[in-house]
């Protein structure tokens, strides 16, 4: 039997597991005597009390339309400015580089139909199999409207990676778009995304990386990783329903954009379209105080104590994501998908139990008070690839506030589900 190192033991530098689960309010929720497992963060995470209250105190007290010359409206354009620089610290940018949206899908839709306008039939798009599709469906559009076409680079489903080499032989010298993922929210594969990135733009391709499900997980660096636009979601790393992208200044400046005549024209603004859901852009710094706030090094920049807090986190994350795998590898009717333990991926696991549809075995365990996701996660093609687009997998996340006993606790549900009990 696979015995874990227990988080609540971890020495690290990062606040302890019961001190991140202290500012979780919805951790209080139970299912008949047990508090409940929130394993459904690769779908949105929970929020901290200070993210709700920052929002919150947004709304009563500096409510107000921007760029208008009286207090509340000047107050709301230096909370947008400072959450700029906030995201900027959380993604290694510049706070011009930022722009937020209702969005990553609605955000990117956008950004694809910008470029969109400067694409000829027989241009080429390269999207993944291995990619929420989000990152697919706005390629696919283009495709169809400018008669361009689509390229996809494979998925193995030996490694749970793109095929090897794979990239290489599908650039062309039409090759204008190339859409990466990160990372795999459906099987937790980390991509070497920087490689392929540089392999694109040698192409002379504009790159798109989907970062929604690596943010969470991973320090994101867009200078190391280069791409032109780099999108995440606010609400996969506990902040509210809001998206941010990261538009390399020249990149964005170049985009032929939709836009309303007196709406602005300059970079990042140019990237939001109508009023902004400003107190969610405000939750969204307050979500990445929250996770800096985990160091506890108020002496280290913003992005320092960043970068300790998601390597502490990161590391208690492989501990969990051993431990769940270890569990339910033992369970004969289960069967686990995705790269194992130990390899470049995130604390999110797809599995299926023999003889269950995947709602089933979601249901079975709620009772239980363990939280799970079902179906496709929008990655639709990973889940037609291998066999089970109708029904899809059930997902579990490891998050910050997760613990051992409730990993244990999941794989027991699971192992009397496949016992009949």
């Amino acid at each position: 039997m696979f015995t874990p190192h227990s988080p609540h033991d971890d020495s690290s530098v990062i606040a302890s597991v019961d001190a991140i689960r202290a500012q979780f309010p919805a951790l209080g929720r139970r299912e008949g005597d047990v508090t409940v497992a929130y394993f459904d963060g690769p779908g949105g995470t929970q929020v901290p009390r200070s993210v709700a209250d920052a929002m919150t105190y947004y709304l009563l007290h500096h409510n107000a339309n921007t760029h208008w010359a009286y207090p509340t409206s000047a107050e709301t354009d230096a909370l947008l400015m400072q959450a700029r620089e906030t995201l900027a610290d959380f993604l290694g940018a510049t706070a011009g580089e930022i722009a937020f949206g209702a969005n990553m899908t609605t955000l990117l839709f956008h950004i694809a139909r910008a470029i969109g306008r400067g694409l000829e039939p027989g241009d080429e798009i390269i999207v993944t199999e291995l990619d929420h599709h989000a990152n697919v469906a706005p390629w696919q559009a283009l495709a169809k409207e400018r008669g361009a076409v689509l390229r996809w680079l494979p998925l193995d489903l030996t490694t749970f990676r793109h095929e090897e080499g794979a990239l290489e032989r599908l650039l062309t010298d039409r090759t204008k778009v190339v859409a990466l993922g990160a990372a795999s929210n459906i099987l937790g594969t980390v991509s070497d995304v920087a490689r392929l990135v540089r392999l694109a733009k040698a192409a002379g391709a504009i790159t798109v990386v989907d970062a929604v499900h690596y943010a969470p997980h991973h320090l994101v660096d867009v200078q190391a990783i280069g791409a032109d636009f780099l999108l995440c979601s606010a609400y996969k790393f506990y902040g509210p329903h809001v998206g941010v992208v990261y538009g390399r200044t020249e990149a964005t400046a170049a985009l032929d954009l939709p836009r309303l005549e007196p709406s602005p024209d300059w970079v990042p603004e140019c990237l939001e379209t109508g009023t902004q859901n400003h107190e969610g852009i405000v939750g969204a710094a307050a979500a990445v105080e929250f996770l800096a706030s985990l160091a506890g090094d108020v002496t280290a920049s913003r992005r320092d104590r960043l970068a300790t807090a998601m390597q502490g986190l990161h590391e208690r994350g492989e501990q969990l994501l051993t431990q769940l795998w270890h569990g339910l590898a033992e369970i004969e009717a289960v069967t686990l998908y995705g790269p194992p333990p130990g390899t470049a991926r995130t604390p999110t696991l797809s599995f299926r139990v023999h003889g269950q549809a995947s709602e089933s075995v979601a249901r079975y365990l709620a009772p239980r008070g363990v939280y799970v996701s079902h179906g496709d996660f929008y990655a639709t093609t990973v889940a037609r690839r291998l066999g089970f687009a109708q029904d899809g997998f059930v997902r579990a996340g490891c998050s910050c506030y997760t613990t051992a006993a409730e990993v244990a606790r999941l794989v027991d549900g699971v192992r009397a589900l496949a016992s009949g009990r």
